[in-house]
Parts: C-alpha cells; sequence; structure tokens
C-alpha cells in the first residue's frame, strides 16, 4: 500500500522540511553525496527523497515513528533503519575558515528528554539535557552545538564541557551573564560597592543586548521543531535531531 505523504509531490516539502522544493533537492543532492543511497542490508522501500522527507516530518511533528511510517506506507522498523541512517548524514558541518570580522554568539537552550543519562531536573523542573548552540553574528547561521550535557548544568561548565569553546577559539564571542569566567564577550555588571552602572557601560549593554537577541531568535526557530520540545530519542538522538535541524534552519535562512 503507498503512502499519503511523498516528495514527489511539492506541497508536503515546505510544512515538514522548511525549504522551497530548489533548495529540498539540493539538500538531497548534499545527502546523496555524503553517501544517502549506500545500501546495506535490505534494499530501501522509499527514493532517498522520500525518505529525507520522512525524517525531516519526524522531526517537525513529534509524532512517534509508529504513526510516521503508516503516512509513507512503510512498517515502524524501516522508519527506524531511514531514521539511524540519515540523522548523522543531515548533521551540519563544522564551520569553515572563519572571516577576519567574524563574531559569534553563544547560548545554551534546555530540551526537554526522556533519556536520564544525558538528562536532570532543570529549572523548568522537567528532566532536560543542556545543549549549547553558537550561531554568526551576521549571517545568523548556526555554526556548532555542543554535545548534551545534563539540563542543570550551568552555562558557564557547558561551554567548556560540551566542547563549543574549541569552535570559538580565536572569534570574538558574545554571551550572557551567566558565561562569566569564560573569557567571552558579557555584559557590564556592577562591582562590589557599586551603586549602578555608568552611562557608557549601560549604553554598552544596550548594544549588547541587542546583538544577542539574534541568537534568541536562531533558539526560538529551532525549537518550532517539536522533537525539541519532548525528545523521546535516546543516547546521541537529541544531539543529531539538533545538528540536523540547525543544517534545515541554516538552509532556509541562507535560500
Amino acid at each position: 500500500m503507498g503512502g499519503v505523504i511523498s516528495a514527489d509531490d511539492p506541497k508536503w516539502i515546505e510544512p515538514f522540511v522548511g525549504l522551497k522544493p530548489a533548495e529540498f533537492d539540493r539538500l538531497v543532492a548534499l545527502v546523496r553525496r555524503r553517501g544517502g543511497d549506500v545500501q546495506r542490508g535490505r534494499p530501501w522501500r522509499l527514493s532517498l527523497e522520500d525518505r529525507v522527507l520522512l525524517v525531516a516530518t519526524y522531526w517537525r511533528t513529534n509524532l512517534t515513528l509508529r504513526q510516521v511510517a503508516p503516512l509513507f506506507g512503510i512498517s515502524k522498523s524501516a522508519a527506524d533503519r531511514i531514521l539511524d541512517h540519515l540523522a548523522p548524514l543531515l548533521a551540519i558541518s563544522p564551520a569553515r575558515r572563519k572571516r577576519e570580522d567574524t563574531v559569534y554568539i553563544v547560548d545554551g537552550t534546555l530540551v526537554p528528554t526522556r533519556d536520564r543519562s544525558i538528562a536532570a531536573s532543570s529549572k523548568n523542573y522537567r528532566y532536560s539535557t543542556n545543549l549549547q548552540v553558537v550561531i554568526d553574528a551576521n549571517s545568523r547561521l548556526v555554526v556548532a552545538i555542543g554535545n548534551p550535557l545534563p539540563g542543570n548544568r550551568n552555562d558557564c561548565r557547558a561551554f567548556s564541557e560540551s566542547g563549543v569553546d574549541r569552535a570559538c577559539r580565536g572569534v570574538p564571542t558574545i554571551a550572557d551573564g551567566g558565561y562569566q569566567g569564560t573569557g567571552l564577550l558579557i555584559p557590564h555588571r556592577k562591582r562590589r560597592g557599586q551603586e549602578r552602572l555608568s552611562l557608557q557601560q549601560e549604553a554598552e549593554n544596550a548594544v549588547h543586548r541587542r546583538a544577542r537577541a539574534r541568537v534568541e531568535h536562531a533558539l526560538s526557530r529551532l525549537k518550532n521543531w517539536k522533537v525539541l520540545r519532548d525528545c523521546r530519542l535516546k543516547g546521541n538522538g537529541v544531539h543529531l535531531a539538533m545538528l540536523g535541524i540547525a543544517r534545515l534552519h541554516n538552509m532556509a535562512l541562507s535560500g
């Protein structure tokens, strides 16, 4: 029996992938170059285009694979194989050579997850994982995402422990006050005995807030993918989902 959803009908692409058909074609070509059509074991029942669409649909809706699979006319086990095979191929690549005027912005976000091995009860009272996200301040593209850490880990520690500090080496990086002691560009704070900040410090903090809002906007767009609101994936599944969604976010942003 055929499925309900297929990439052969362009109307399904933008709602679930967030890309125009031409951009989706470029994404599929990238996945193909990375080995998306490599055959191991049983042959794929779906075309590569439909398999990419299935993974994006799963991330977008956060339906269970048992619910997503019939929409594509396949079994749950086949959908599992597709997700395991394609999720790493959709992940963003490390940032290329940095321009001299490059500036990064970093912030952490909590992703509720049911895998207790990478989660902890956090300030939102749910078991969450802390994911550090770095964007380019000019292009607003995601350039790095740290390894998931328990949600009760503060951003100051998570910045180095997640590995995103390596992506920021040699690049001016803007962060909020929670990154004190990391060497990043954080807002001015009142020192002990200081009643108020100077007018210049207040003005610099206002510029800092406006710049840092860009990472908040990026995180908000990433959270439009419902798998990042209640992730059922285990192990590195949440990390791969975030990396893959960042790829789709970047492609939609850059056109």
